[in-house]
């Protein structure tokens, strides 16, 4: 019962400011467990002006899945991702559950401005005008994801081949003994966050740009590409 929903967890209805009804953010979401934890994030963070997608992990539970279903039925600029990954921790598909919803957001009738990536386990300790202020102050028209040159201590998660085991009881990532050619037009690889908040713009030229594009295959064999993918791209000149 929508209406039940709506009124039981006290969901903001209406922008808390002209700023905030003029600055809309978008969230990715993924998540696998923890239903009640869930909704509580989601509480905490939204409001009608945003736009948020929730990539739920294809291995979930057919009822936990329904559930998350029903509870986004419920609002219109809440929606799942168009395309579900079986999620394993370190593995490609965390960063494709990523690029699935940004593939659906850049589609969105909402003009956002950045998007934020959460998971599951995630909650703010921050409002969304401090959220937006703190973007506008600092960041204005640029990524936050911050990392350094690729630490000789993390070279083995770019030099060999990882593989995915997914099962519904284990999932997890292994290397194989085959050695990866380098990065394509000789980028340099940066480490950092899996987590960030990035323009529209940037997301618009990862989904776009040949080098993203390359870089990402590249990636689909190494050991948690989302600690790389992103800060690598950001770094590039231009």
């Amino acid at each position: 019962n929508c209406s039940t929903i709506l009124k039981s967890l006290h969901f903001i209805t209406r922008p808390l400011s002209e700023e905030e009804g003029n600055f809309s953010l978008a969230y990715i979401i993924t998540i696998h467990k923890e239903l009640q934890m869930f909704v509580k994030l989601l509480r905490a963070i939204y409001m009608p002006q945003n736009i948020y997608c929730i990539h739920v992990d294809e291995k979930s539970p057919k009822n936990y899945k329904a559930t998350v279903q029903n509870i986004v039925n419920c609002f219109e600029n809440i929606f799942i991702s168009s395309k579900r990954e079986n999620v394993v921790y370190a593995g490609f598909s965390r960063l494709q559950a990523d690029i699935n919803c940004m593939r659906d957001l850049v589609h969105s009738k909402v003009q956002w401005s950045y998007v934020i990536n959460l998971c599951g386990q995630d909650y703010p300790i921050k409002t969304n005008k401090d959220i937006i202020q703190y973007i506008k102050s600092k960041w204005n028209g640029k990524n936050m994801t911050p990392g350094v040159v690729q630490p000789l201590h993390m070279k083995h998660r770019t030099q060999v081949s990882y593989r995915e085991y997914v099962h519904s009881g284990m999932s997890y990532v292994y290397p194989t003994k085959n050695i990866k050619a380098k990065a394509p037009y000789n980028l340099t690889i940066y480490f950092g966050s899996a987590y960030y908040i990035l323009t529209k713009e940037f997301v618009e030229f990862t989904l776009t740009d040949a080098r993203a594009k390359e870089l990402l295959e590249w990636s689909r064999d190494t050991y948690s590409p989302d600690e790389h993918y992103w800060v690598t791209l950001n770094r590039l000149s231009g």
